[in-house]
């Protein structure tokens, strides 16, 4: 027994001498492997590897195969006590990696909270760098703001001593026999000072001004109070008897406002027209004894629209090949987009097997160069402002859409009746679109009316139209054409040179400003001419004291016939 005790002791001190050795190996291995990863890069970069994107650290993972196994051989005595002893090292192991896991648990908790914490931080930096730009934003607009408000103030002391200064001269002047010989207003606050400056009139107690100025101030306040009660009256008569009031008290001697109005509409509403293939026959009476117009299109006659017994105008075409026929309705393709009082309107079309009639609006005023040809017609240079004003109107409307005419002249311009000065611009058989990218050339025309560009086959665009307008003034102040020669040559000849003049007899009692607008739109160089717009806003259109002067000339234009009534 005794034996057996010392056997256990012996066994005793030699498993725990065995699991010291065991212990102190395992803490030198550790101890050995932990300076060669601090000290080795490659473990440093593998180190890195095993890192999560937000930082934290993976467990590491080794790949199957890096370690090869040894056969397991049978125990023995000594391996069963080294067994036992490998139990209680696992045992030990186990504990020690699970105290390690808490711990690497702990401190991913801790990194976690520290990353909170700084992005709190953060935030609440942000929010205080923020709070801190926009009290310096509110200082500087507060800074601001004290500055202009000293410089109003600054402002109006200046206003105050300019005025003090006034106020003390005019009693240094006017009272004479006062001995102070000034005037000083001491304002008892600063906000009396500001009443002083903004108020209407200036606040000075009677008690310091002088007699004059207190006249001036009687004066004054009875002015105010004539305008309240005008004021009233108007609130009570009405805008219209106190324009007529007005002018009962005040009459305008100086200027003349001419009818400016529009023409009166087509008796129906504008139409996008199609041509027909039925008889016009069926829809209309045409009266071909009554021709109002003619020229190298055809005639023009009077029609009545069998339903409702409308009068309109039929314009009769001819038009036999297919290309005539698209030269006809390109007519009716330009009619339809416009829609002007200045402007003849489109009824309907019909097309037959040798000719297309366009239905349009009808006026009896006859054609403008009628009136220019007459001897008993007293045309004066305000009857001629008035034409031409509502041609460039017309004109205005058609650039503004892009169509150009073309074929401006006296004959293209009827006269809505033969007792008023209104006119319609006709005649839309050469009229063309206007593209900007597209440059266009054209080869037609009436000789007098045609623009240099046009005879030098040239770009055309809104001057060129501008042009035929210069020679329709010309013709209507004078009654000659400013380029008209023996024969066409010579008056192709006479444009391209661009020889005019106001040397003719009729132009002595014509107006300058008549001479000026013609003078801006005969210009060769078609990007120096007036526009239509232009045109309007030129004095000889606009300026009424001009109109009143030329209401009361006696001279004519070309006649001495008396005129017709205005209507």
């Amino acid at each position: 027994m005794e034996n057996f005790l010392q056997d256990k002791d012996l066994w005793i001190v030699g498993s725990v001498c065995l699991v010291a050795s065991i212990l102190w190996r395992r803490f030198w291995n550790l101890f050995t492997y932990k300076r060669k990863r601090d000290s080795s890069p490659e473990s440093a970069s593998i180190d890195i590897q095993f890192r999560e994107k937000d930082g934290s650290d993976k467990s590491k993972v080794y790949q199957k195969g890096s370690k090869t196994q040894k056969k397991k051989k049978p125990l023995d005595a000594s391996d069963l006590f080294q067994a036992g002893f490998e139990e209680v090292q696992n045992q030990q192991n186990n504990q020690l990696s699970q105290s390690t896991a808490a711990h690497l648990d702990l401190i991913e908790e801790e990194q976690e909270v520290d990353k909170y914490r700084e992005g709190k931080d953060g935030k609440q930096q942000a929010a205080v760098e923020e709070e801190a730009k926009e009290q310096e934003i509110v200082s500087e607009l507060f800074q601001i703001k004290e500055e202009d408000k000293k410089e109003e103030e600054n402002r109006l002391k200046k206003e105050e001593a300019l005025w003090l200064s006034e106020v003390n001269q005019l009693a240094a002047l006017n009272s004479s026999d006062r001995t102070d010989g000034s005037i000083t207003v001491t304002p008892e606050s600063c906000e009396e000072n500001l009443e002083i400056i903004f108020s209407t009139k200036r606040h000075v107690t009677d008690e310091t001004l002088p007699d004059e100025l207190k006249k001036s101030r009687v004066e004054e306040d009875k002015e105010l109070k004539e305008e309240e009660v005008a004021g009233l009256e108007a609130a009570e008569v009405g805008p219209e008897r106190t324009e007529e009031k007005r002018k009962n008290a005040e009459p305008v001697i100086d200027e003349y406002v001419i009818d400016s109005s529009p023409p009166p509409p087509a008796p129906f509403e504008h139409r996008l027209v199609t041509t027909k293939t039925h008889q016009i026959t069926s829809y209309y009476t045409i009266n071909k004894e009554e021709v109002l117009g003619g020229g190298r299109f055809g005639m023009v006659h009077k029609c009545v629209e069998k339903s409702s017994g409308l009068v309109l105008a039929a314009k009769i075409i001819k038009a036999r090949s297919q290309k005539e026929k698209e030269v006809v309705k390109c007519e009716i393709e330009v009619m339809n987009q416009l829609n002007h009082d200045n402007l003849i309107q489109l009824y309907a079309a019909f097309e037959s097997r040798h000719e297309i009639i366009l239905v349009m609006e009808y006026v009896d005023g006859g054609e403008l160069f009628d009136r220019i040809i007459d001897e008993n017609y007293k045309l004066t240079e305000l009857d001629t402002v008035l034409f031409i004003r509502q041609i460039s109107e017309g004109l205005q409307y058609m650039h503004k859409m892009y169509i150009l005419h073309l074929d401006l002249k006296p004959e293209n311009i009827l006269c809505v009746s033969r007792q008023t000065n209104k006119v319609k611009i006709i005649d839309f058989g050469l009229a063309r679109r206007y593209k900007p990218r597209e440059k266009l050339r054209v080869n037609f025309g009436t000789p007098e009316f045609l623009a240099p560009e046009v005879i030098n086959y040239e770009f055309v665009s809104f001057p060129t139209d501008m042009w035929s307008l210069g020679v329709i003034t010309y013709m209507l102040l004078s009654g000659l054409s400013p380029f008209l020669g023996e024969d066409d040559n010579e008056t192709l000849n006479n444009i391209l040179a661009c020889q005019w003049s106001f040397e003719e007899a009729e132009f002595v009692d014509i107006s300058e400003e008549a001479k000026d607008f013609i003078s801006r739109l005969l210009v060769k160089s078609k990007s120096w001419r007036m526009s239509a717009s232009q045109s309007l806003k030129h004095p000889w259109l606009s300026d009424r004291a001009l109109h009143y002067h030329l209401r009361h000339k006696k001279n004519k234009c070309h006649s001495s016939h008396a005129p017709p009534s205005e209507g």
